[in-house]
């Protein structure tokens, strides 16, 4: 999840992509210019080294051309040939 983090607030959208499960993956990842992401904070996370799933539950803060804000999500991964990839999450 931080790697992905960074992906967003570095513009690496090869990376966002690589460590997308391709299931579920877009065409198009790349992060919005606009948003110039300011702080992670984890919540929660389940996974460990024996599982194939996880969840990691997180907020996003952000600066915008319309002011700060901020972005809840929690996030399901899978694990495909020993890495792990992000399936899907659940804004709120």
């Amino acid at each position: 999840m931080r790697s992905r983090y960074s992906a967003f607030a570095l513009g690496h959208e090869d990376h966002l992509l690589a460590t997308w499960h391709p299931r579920t993956r877009p065409a198009d990842a790349a992060p919005d210019p606009a948003l110039r992401w300011t702080g992670l904070v984890v919540h929660a996370a389940t996974g460990g080294p024996d599982d194939d799933t996880g969840m990691v539950e997180f907020t996003a803060s952000f600066a915008a051309p319309d002011g700060p804000g901020t972005m809840h999500e929690v996030s399901r991964f899978e694990r495909r040939g020993g890495r792990w990839f992000y399936l899907d999450g659940q804004v709120s």
